[in-house]
């Protein structure tokens, strides 16, 4: 019974460096739909991302995550007319004269969908969740958004991957080893033409989880993941920005943990920047906005925790396809 409480403690905190059952992206300023469904339907255009994460390469079985997601705003009248138009195609949305033009947006609808596929260990994690935001404006310069997605989660264990004492344990029972549950997350977003915060919280039903249907199994759940983001943009020039941002997460029993970040944006035709979580990682990032349908982007984090004698880094890539861009705009206009 030792091997396998250890083995189902490792399923609900497999992320070592920071206890979480979701997964850990350092790039989410470049894709904050994933953590927040407040952001659906925020540009005026059809946002795609598709994406993959080798979290400590060189380690066998370490954690890797696939992902996409599509989301997009409805209705013509936010698409024509508002400060997410532009007067002439190929306009640059993040340079500063953008700023002064700037105008809340249109009440509006947004719909999405999202999925990821998270791997570590015997462990494997699929999640499919579509998503609603209702999109307001505050004032000349500040809109808000709320938001909900919902789907489900499962969760599978290959068995094949285990080395059990006891081969009949009753903590894994045949035919019990993968577990398909609904699931619902939540979330605000406040935003404006140089600033952005948001609160939103993911597994908010805290569904129980076991591999076994005998009472003296050992059980788990599905524990909520609190996200708190917030940045602000500042201008160094006309088409020069930095946007410093940071990230807290909180995950009962684990410490809150935080993702300090910072992005340099160079017109609208790339980007780079640096992260730091705090006994996890140092991470330098890089974004290009190849043209008015492709934007690419990708990050290395150097491991700092105990794992980085044995670790080789962690490989985030994102590919971002901009459909339906009206404007041809060659970059996303919220990603500060």
């Amino acid at each position: 019974m030792r091997t396998v409480f250890l083995i189902l403690t490792g399923v609900f905190l497999f992320k070592v460096s920071n206890g979480q059952q979701r997964p850990q992206y350092t790039q989410y300023i470049f894709n904050n739909y994933l953590l927040n469904p407040a952001l659906s339907g925020i540009e005026n255009y059809t946002d795609v991302r598709v994406g993959s994460r080798v979290q400590w390469a060189g380690i066998n079985d370490g954690p890797v995550t696939s992902f996409f997601s599509v989301h997009a705003p409805l209705g013509k009248q936010y698409l024509y007319g508002n400060s997410s138009s532009f007067a002439e195609k190929g306009a640059n949305p993040m340079e500063r004269s953008y700023l002064q033009n700037y105008m809340a947006a249109e009440p509006h609808h947004g719909i999405g969908v999202f999925g990821t596929l998270d791997k570590a260990g015997p462990v494997k994690t699929l999640d499919i969740k579509a998503s609603y935001a209702y999109h307001l404006g505050l004032s000349s310069k500040m809109n808000l958004s709320v938001g909900v997605a919902a789907g489900i989660s499962r969760i599978s264990l290959d068995i094949s991957k285990l080395n059990l004492e006891n081969s009949a344990d009753p903590a894994i029972a045949p035919g019990f080893n993968s577990r398909t549950q609904p699931d619902l997350d939540a979330g605000i977003w406040l935003y404006g033409p140089d600033f952005f915060a948001g609160v939103s919280v993911q597994q908010l039903l805290n569904k129980p989880l076991s591999f076994s249907d005998s009472q003296a199994a050992v059980q788990g759940k599905q524990v909520p993941h609190l996200f708190v983001t917030a940045g602000y943009k500042f201008f160094l020039s006309e088409e020069v920005s930095v946007t410093p941002s940071v990230m807290l997460k909180k995950v009962q029993p684990a410490p809150l943990s935080a993702d300090l970040n910072f992005k340099i944006a160079f017109k609208d035709k790339l980007w780079i920047g640096g992260s730091y979580r705090p006994q996890d990682a140092v991470s330098a990032m890089a974004g290009f906005n190849i043209n008015s349908l492709f934007v690419l982007s990708y990050a290395y984090d150097f491991t700092t925790s105990e794992l980085g004698a044995v670790s080789k880094g962690t490989h985030e890539v994102v590919l971002g396809i901009l459909l339906n861009n009206r404007y041809k705009v060659t970059c996303p206009q919220r990603n500060w």
